[in-house]
């Protein structure tokens, strides 16, 4: 009785183990960083985002020298002009440097979605991509390999060439 015990705990033991390994999802990495960076719309996509962000730059500087050709100005007058004139260009310098900054913010979070707007349909065929690529390959998961994307060890198989070959280059 006791052996049919031991045998009976072992066959269990046995089974579950069994089926825990055989239950063990496929994995794969891709960095989708590198893959981004050589598909062939990024080169298109970057100078799209470049000729932009160029829009908002011409006006910044813009917005700076005039800045900076008020403050230099202000300062030599500063001691022929009363106080109150020194008070009010105070803070028309202040104002300006209040729009400046604003201006800055309004054009980074336009840059951004305008980034986001371009990129979207890029990494979209890239995704439709990796999911063909792991589908073929049988794989249930694919990770993200980039680096900063929290995947601390990427041993297993590499899909970066398959899913290159699956998009054309």
């Amino acid at each position: 009785m006791k052996q049919l015990k031991s045998l009976l705990i072992a066959a269990i033991l046995f089974v579950g183990i069994n089926q825990s390994v055989s239950a063990q999802a496929k994995v794969a990495h891709i960095n989708v960083t590198d893959l981004m960076s050589e598909m062939p719309e990024m080169k298109a996509a970057n100078t799209q985002i470049e000729n932009y962000g160029k829009t908002f730059d011409k006006e910044y500087r813009t917005m700076v020298e005039e800045y900076q050709t008020k403050i230099k100005k202000y300062d030599q007058e500063a001691a022929t002009v009363s106080d109150a004139i020194n008070e009010t260009r105070s803070q028309e310098v202040q104002e300006m440097g209040n729009r400046i900054q604003q201006y800055q913010q309004t054009a980074s979070k336009d840059m951004q979605k305008k980034q986001e707007e371009i990129l979207k349909p890029i990494l979209e065929k890239a995704k439709a991509a990796i999911q063909k690529v792991a589908k073929a390959k049988g794989y249930q998961y694919v990770l993200d390999s980039t680096v900063g994307s929290g995947v601390l060890v990427a041993d297993g198989p590499d899909i970066l060439a398959d899913v290159k070959k699956e998009l054309g280059f």
